[in-house]
């Protein structure tokens, strides 16, 4: 947790949680979100892109179809999609492949759940480089797609 705070990825005073979902949760981790249980992937799509910054800005929504799974029509640029998800991990998965190659896009890291909320935190890619050599993330539920993106660009070097 020092080296969070070292790399001024911490704000407040006193000690901080023991663990990453408590402190997302106290607002204690810059970028952190708390997301309700009950919320549906519409509602979150807004606050989702706007802690991701950059282009997932212009992220639009063109429609939004409930039910089960959940059909959400986007659009970004000249890209038209329509999205089925059950749940809003299943959304952060769909934004992070979408965004997954904007570097000025924060990936979203989903740290689990704590106090009926789901805890995500945007992150740059290169603080979350250096959390990923780390044992930090290790408990994300997502930490494996976030490591495929620094896998890929350590192939394509080698091919270089």
């Amino acid at each position: 947790m020092k080296r969070l705070r070292t790399l001024g990825l911490v704000q407040g005073r006193g000690a901080l949680p023991k663990s990453l979902r408590e402190a997302c949760y106290d607002e204690r981790l810059v970028g952190g979100l708390s997301i309700s249980l009950r919320a549906s992937a519409d509602e979150v799509m807004g606050p989702l892109t706007h802690a991701m910054g950059g282009p997932a800005t212009k992220l639009k929504v063109l429609d939004v179809r409930t039910g089960t799974p959940m059909v959400i029509e986007v659009q970004w640029g000249e890209l038209k999609e329509k999205w089925e998800v059950e749940s809003v991990e299943a959304l952060i998965t769909n934004l992070g492949d979408l965004f997954r190659d904007e570097d000025d896009v924060k990936p979203l890291v989903v740290l689990g759940e704590w106090e009926d909320m789901l805890q995500v935190w945007a992150l740059r890619w290169d603080v979350l480089e250096v959390l990923l050599s780390t044992q930090l993330l290790d408990e994300a539920r997502n930490v494996a797609t976030l490591r495929a993106r620094f896998d890929e660009d350590e192939d394509e070097e080698a091919e270089d």
